[in-house]
């Protein structure tokens, strides 16, 4: 069998495994994953096409110099996440952080740690603000799922339909580049085209117009490729369906219905904020507080809002469907429908590679498999901030993280989290003799 048929054939021997799962009881399911953890809890005939994608993904882990350590499921409790949370910050692993979470309609907890300001330190609460960073494209869509349920928009309407003067590279392209396009980053673009510029201290004017001369990787709808410059255009659609600023949308629809009364949007928004967290870098075997730059709140669809663990709370439960009156289980099920495949999220490194069996994008979500288990997901990254946020709907849960540092080392609570609700067998994502 050549090896484009193999390719072909994996979908959808992946897809019928999943359904086979889907009818077995539920303990029956978390036993043969236990039982196959080694090859992600798939089983495949010897000789199959499955069969020696399994036996390649085995061989790639086996060659991983530090495989995960794997032992008994971690009961679910808060006091045991809150104390990691702690120890993440002791001895200024990293300087501050700010976690939420909520599971069936309640809030468990929303607490912060460490410190704002490694110069001027004041301690991180419930109600000190961090810039949310790609996070914010989750708002994005919800605020798109609610103009359309508004009846002014059409996600499926080319975006010259409300900006008649924006242009691709080709006019084909511009005519079939929908709203739903942007929101999901299948604009066809070069992935994260023209950040350099932003980078750069560039207006988003001036970058936005670059785009009618960028070269296309595929049509748009055909291909996945994350943008943070073209996603932003949906603010000028919502401008131009509505009449009012993006921001405006975003404080009236959103912060103010759901109560999160210390959010944001911009650099003023976060500097005039009575508690906020500084972005650090790396200062040799330390960390050196900084300014956050105005270049990212430029883009302000894709990067813009600030938030506390406090405020993350209020939106988590929104998002795991317990605040119906503002978020209807209708615009739920439109934000994390997936839109396009994104199967590089499968192929990266850490808990993705471990627990992945299917990723896409919705509507300003990550939409994945996770051993599985549906989950919502957004990660965000810029200049002495990170911040991942994820949503395990049958469990009724949500969790935010967020801390002003430039180190992986928090981004293993949330699989720690994750598995914990789930039942599976406990892994070691979250190393805390790792302060990278």
């Amino acid at each position: 069998m050549s090896l484009a048929t193999r390719k072909r054939l994996l979908p959808a021997l992946l897809a019928l495994q999943f359904g086979v799962m889907a009818l077995l009881p539920s303990h029956t399911v978390l036993a043969q994953q236990t039982d196959n953890r080694r090859t992600g809890g798939l089983v495949a005939q010897p000789g199959s096409p499955l069969d020696e994608y399994l036996k390649a993904r085995e061989q790639r882990q086996q060659q991983q110099q530090t495989p995960p350590e794997i032992a008994a499921p971690l009961p679910f409790d808060v006091r045991t996440f809150e104390q990691m949370a702690r120890q993440i910050v002791a001895n200024q692993r990293v300087p501050g952080l700010a976690v939420a979470i909520v599971k069936d309609g309640k809030i468990l907890s929303a607490r912060g740690y460490g410190v704002t300001d490694t110069l001027n330190p004041r301690p991180v609460d419930a109600h000190t603000v961090f810039r949310l960073a790609s996070l914010s494209k989750t708002f994005s869509g919800t605020l798109g799922g609610m103009l359309v349920e508004d009846g002014v928009l059409d996600l499926n309407q080319p975006v010259v339909r409300y900006v008649p003067e924006f242009r691709l590279r080709s006019a084909d392209a511009t005519s079939r580049l929908s709203i739903s396009n942007l929101l999901s980053h299948g604009t066809g673009l070069p992935r994260t085209a023209f950040d350099r510029d932003i980078q750069a201290n560039a207006s988003y004017s001036s970058v936005r117009a670059k785009l009618a001369s960028a070269p296309l990787s595929c049509e748009p709808g055909e291909c996945y490729s994350y943008q943070n410059v073209a996603f932003s255009v949906f603010g000028d659609v919502v401008f131009a369906a509505t009449g009012r600023m993006f921001d405006e949308h975003i404080q009236q629809r959103i912060f103010k219905p759901l109560g999160m009364s210390d959010a944001s949007l911009g650099l003023e928004g976060i500097t005039r904020s009575p508690s906020w967290a500084k972005p650090h870098i790396r200062a040799g075997s330390g960390w050196r507080s900084l300014m956050p730059k105005p270049t990212y709140y430029r883009l302000g669809p894709a990067a813009g809002v600030n938030a506390s663990a406090a405020d993350m709370a209020q939106y988590l439960l929104a998002q795991t469907g317990y605040r119906p009156d503002i978020v209807s289980p209708q615009l739920l099920n439109r934000l994390h429908t997936s839109r396009i495949d994104t199967p590089s999220e499968i192929r990266a490194g850490g808990w993705r590679r471990e627990r992945l069996y299917s990723a896409g994008y919705g509507m300003g979500w990550r939409v994945y498999n996770y051993a599985g288990h549906p989950m919502y997901f957004h990660g965000g990254a810029v200049q002495g901030y990170r911040a991942s946020m994820a949503v395990l709907p049958r469990q009724g849960l949500g969790v935010a993280i967020l801390w002003n540092a430039e180190s992986t080392l928090p981004s293993g609570l949330l699989p720690t989290i994750l598995d914990s609700a789930i039942g599976l067998p406990q892994t070691a994502w979250l190393k805390l003799d790792n302060e990278s």
